[in-house]
This record gives C-alpha cells, structure tokens and sequence, in this order.
C-alpha cells in the first residue's frame, strides 16, 4: 500500500475509531480526521490529527487511548474541560492545551458550556499498526 492509500486507510480507522464512541451514544460529539502520515524518521510511528467538535453541553464518553498514543490537545474555539488519569479536571479555553502520556485514562472531556460549541484538534503521535485509537473505559462508564 502507498503512502496516499495508507494515510487514507488510517483516517478511515481512526474517523471510525473515534466516531463510533460519539456516535453510538448521542453525547453531543463529532470527531472528524484532519491529517494523517507516517513519521519518516520515526520507523513505525505515524501523526494522527483529529478534530472533535462539541454541541453545547456536549461531552465524550470516559476512554482509553492506544497504548502507544502520545496526544497533544489543542482548543481551537470555546472551552474544553478535561480530566486525564487522577489529575483535577481543568477547563482549558481557545487557545489553550494540555497533553496525555501513553497509556492515559480520559474520565471527562466535555463542553465547558451549555449554550455555545467548542472545538478541539487532537494529535496522536501513535504505532502505525494500532487501528483502534479509541475505546470506551468500560469501568469509568459503569
């Protein structure tokens, strides 16, 4: 597979990934690819960028991450609050970003507000061969 069609099959795996924790659960949360490509000077690492976009009031699922994904969180408009493993839950506002270790837990990603949206640009740096780059922490989730 080429550089083109993988970069492609990747944002289909990680638009899936991604969507189907929004998606199935109605939570008020999109998450649309943006980039993807391999690291060449990094063998078996690829960057992954993702936007996610909350309605007001919009919140994702509590998750886990591929145990590879370093992420690096960017809030492009509004305000995001977040908690990642045991840390407090902060709000960070456009402009703003945080970042989550490998292997992290995300009990709380969310709107900060109720009545306007807020958008946020996640990028992965990731193993090229994990497909799911999403999933549900089910003992968060109880």
């Amino acid at each position: 597979m080429n550089r083109k069609n993988w970069a492609g099959a990747l944002l289909a795996a990680a638009g899936i990934a991604f969507a189907g924790v929004a998606t199935a659960h109605g939570t008020g949360e999109s998450v649309k690819p943006n980039f993807a490509h391999t690291i060449p000077n990094i063998p078996g690492k690829s960057l992954v960028a993702l936007e996610v976009d909350y309605a007001p009031g919009g919140a994702s699922l509590p998750h886990v991450h591929a145990k590879s994904a370093f992420i690096y969180a960017y809030v492009v408009s509004g305000s995001i609050a977040s908690k990642v493993n045991d840390q407090p839950e902060r709000v960070y506002k456009a402009g703003e970003s945080f970042y989550e270790e490998p292997g992290s837990s995300h009990p709380v990603s969310r709107n900060a507000s109720k009545t306007k949206p807020a958008k946020l640009l996640a990028v992965f740096i990731v193993d090229s061969d994990d497909k799911e780059l999403t999933t549900i922490d089910k003992q968060v989730s109880k």
